[in-house]
């Protein structure tokens, strides 16, 4: 196959794939029932600058479930010192880390574990990136170094992966 009929074939991939992708479904009534309660909470005005929330009912693959919300106002985010975000977003941004937490999420609690998994690295690679979740609040360590993630980091985690994804 010459260069012109494999880029016509990519082509006609790619025109295929895009027709399979399905549309972002409409807004309709109600839809943003979160949204509009926090803008009937704290509507934004010429007084007040709004607030963000987000909030979560999630069973893990445990079986554990966690219901949790949090906001804050615009103005306490936007005047906050944003440098104290650094650890906590640096310490999800390695993927054996992030590979870490899910795995602890579904139920594999211990380093003896987690060394077992494939591509994680060594078991002292594995001890470094424990303990760059532990220190950032992502890990917490139960009785006999069993790993966990704190209950109120469980949507707070979701939801930190669910921004990073394309919007539709």
């Amino acid at each position: 196959m010459d260069l012109e009929e494999r880029v016509a074939e990519l082509e006609r991939r790619m025109a295929e794939l895009e027709r399979a992708r399905p549309a972002a479904p409409p807004v309709g009534e109600g839809d943003f029932w979160a949204l509009d309660a926090l803008k009937a909470r704290h509507p934004v005005s010429e007084d007040t600058d709004g607030a963000v929330l987000f909030t979560g009912s999630v069973r893990v693959p445990t079986g554990h479930q966690y219901d949790w919300q949090y906001g804050l106002l615009t103005e306490t985010v936007l005047e906050g010192d944003w440098s104290d975000a650094a650890e906590p977003i640096a310490a999800l941004g390695h993927p054996v880390r992030l590979r870490l937490l899910r795995e602890i999420l579904g139920g594999l609690r211990t380093a003896a574990e987690l060394v077992a998994l494939d591509d994680v690295g060594t078991t002292g690679q594995i001890y470094h990136h424990l303990r760059q979740l532990t220190g950032a609040g992502w890990l917490h360590v139960q009785g006999r170094g069993r790993y966990e993630v704190p209950a109120g980091r469980v949507v707070p985690l979701l939801v930190v992966l669910s921004a990073t994804r394309p919007q539709q």
